[in-house]
């Protein structure tokens, strides 16, 4: 019979206080913030994807179902904590500008919207707390995920879907084959960190037939050299004139409700560039494990 352990450190009432931060966030905005565009349904199932696994989480350490729990119990929490800081600061960024930016009215709706941004940041403040106390100090044996590398991993996966997201609505990559490499790109590393985090969360690294570090850094070297290359040929062939771009920001951007394709395709050219600067960290920190490894 499982016994409940009710626990006293910092870790415990830092992933609380996420629940209840996260929990308040949907509530209220589900009650009383009237969502009228599908962007709000992306907040909703952030703040709700993480209040289900902060409870999932939460669950398991009180009754010592660790040992019993199918993944990684030294990667899975971290991993999980680690997206769902990202996915509540994306829904505290994304909410505010599309429901709340231009809004002169004072009704009782937009008080809900105000206090779902406010608990939503500070769901993304107690997520991150969870990350720095859980991550893996110099000289501690922890798993993967909680090391620079593995959170570098969930980074990097996490801003290649918020990619994913700009470049289809609407399409942005037909016009030029260059742009299409710039895709490929985001789908092939997106992937290959995408499996690593599973190998790791499922501890199956030591399945593969070569070692898992020296594949890290190989890895790392190949993104980073994709990346460079997405950073330079986005930006050309989709703001320079000379290959059909825009170099200005249209005037009818500002009127617009969010971001206009020119706004998302700039964000694609920003978030290009913070992923190659990612992997570049990834390399560095690959690089070093193998060094230390050997």
């Amino acid at each position: 019979m499982p016994i409940v352990v009710v626990h006293s450190n910092p870790l415990f009432w830092v992933r609380l206080c996420a629940l209840v931060f996260s929990c308040v966030a949907f509530a209220v905005t589900i009650h009383g913030a009237e969502l009228k565009h599908g962007t709000g349904d992306w907040c909703v199932f952030c703040w709700a994807f993480s209040f289900a696994g902060t409870l999932l989480v939460l669950l398991v350490e009180l009754f010592g179902l660790q040992t019993r729990a199918p993944v990684s119990w030294k990667n899975f929490p971290i991993t999980f904590a680690c997206y769902a800081s990202l996915l509540c600061l994306s829904a505290s960024i994304i909410f505010p500008l599309y429901f709340l930016k231009g809004q002169t009215s004072r009704n009782e709706t937009h008080n809900y919207r105000i206090v779902a941004t406010v608990f939503s940041c500070l769901a993304t403040i107690a997520y991150m707390s969870e990350v720095s106390i859980s991550k893996a100090r110099p000289g501690e044996v922890a798993g993967y995920m909680a090391t620079a590398p593995g959170l570098l991993k969930v980074c990097e996966t996490f801003v290649a879907c918020v990619i994913f997201v700009f470049i289809s609505d609407p399409v942005s990559y037909n016009s030029h084959a260059a742009l299409r490499w710039c895709l490929a790109v985001y789908c092939i590393c997106f992937i290959l960190s995408a499996a690593i985090i599973v190998l790791c969360i499922c501890e199956c690294t030591g399945c593969l037939p070569f070692p898992f570090a020296r594949f890290l850094s190989a890895y790392a070297l190949l993104a980073v050299i994709m990346y460079l290359s997405a950073t330079i040929v986005w930006p050309i062939f989709t703001f320079d004139k000379e290959h059909g771009g825009t170099s200005s920001r249209p005037t009818f951007c500002g009127n617009s409700q969010g971001l206009c394709s020119w706004d998302k395709k700039m964000a694609v050219a920003v978030l290009t560039a913070v992923n190659f600067v990612l992997y570049l960290a990834d390399l560095i920190y690959s690089a070093r494990l193998v060094f230390i490894t050997v």
